[in-house]
C-alpha cells in the first residue's frame, strides 16, 4: 500500500494527516465545516483513505488551519509517493458541478507549482473564507513537490465552483498517481 503520514504542531495549529493512494477510511475533522466536506469529496473523488485530525486557532479565524493542513496534507501525500517511481505522472481533469466548470492538471515532477484562477463572488461559504482555497491548493502543491493548475472556467456559487476544484483536483491526482512502469521522464528520474 502507498501511504503516507505527516504531523505538524506550532503555536497555531497542531495536525496529522494520513493517506493512502489505493483507498481506505476516511476521517475528517478541522472544525470548520465546510473545509471538512471538500477534504471528505477529496478523498472520495480521488478514491484516498484519508484521515485528518487538526486542532487550530479558529478563535482567530480559519487561515492558519486551512494553510497548514495544506501542509500538513502535501508532506504526507510526498511521503506517500515515495522515490516517486510507478506513477502515471500527469492528470488532468474537468468537472462540472450544475452551473460551474473547473479544470485541473497535475504533474508529480519534483518542482512545485501552482497557478490557481478562479474569482469567487461570494466570500464566504458558512464559516470558510473563500480566498483559503488558494492558500491551501498552493500549500498542499509546494510541500507534496507537485505542479497544480486549477482554473474554474466559470461559475456563479461559490460553494460550487470551490467544491468543483477539489473534486477536479482529486480526479487529476487519482489519475496521476495510477501504477505504471518506471519514471515517465526521458531523464530517468524525477
Amino acid at each position: 500500500m502507498r501511504k503516507g503520514k505527516y504531523s505538524r504542531k506550532t503555536k497555531e495549529t497542531d495536525i496529522t494527516v494520513e493517506i493512502c493512494l489505493d483507498g481506505g477510511a476516511t476521517e475528517i475533522s478541522t472544525g470548520i465545516g465546510f473545509f471538512d466536506h471538500m477534504l471528505n469529496a477529496f478523498a472520495m473523488h480521488g478514491g484516498f483513505g484519508l484521515k485528518v485530525n487538526v486542532s487550530g486557532d479558529l478563535h482567530v479565524d480559519g487561515h492558519h488551519t486551512v494553510e497548514d493542513t495544506g501542509i500538513v496534507l502535501g508532506r504526507a501525500m510526498f511521503d506517500a509517493l515515495g522515490d516517486k517511481m510507478g506513477f502515471a505522472r500527469f492528470g488532468s481533469f474537468m468537472l462540472p458541478m450544475d452551473e460551474t466548470l473547473a479544470t485541473a492538471a497535475v504533474d508529480i515532477s519534483g518542482r512545485p507549482y501552482l497557478v490557481f484562477d478562479s474569482a469567487f463572488p461570494e466570500d464566504r461559504i458558512g464559516s470558510y473564507d473563500t480566498c483559503l482555497t488558494s492558500e491551501f491548493f498552493r500549500a498542499f502543491a509546494f510541500n507534496a513537490e507537485i505542479t497544480l493548475h486549477l482554473k474554474v472556467e466559470y461559475g456563479g456559487n461559490a460553494h460550487h465552483m470551490t467544491e468543483a476544484l477539489f473534486k477536479a483536483a482529486a480526479h487529476a491526482l487519482r489519475l496521476a498517481v495510477m501504477p505504471r512502469d518506471g519514471v515517465l521522464s526521458t531523464k530517468g528520474s524525477l
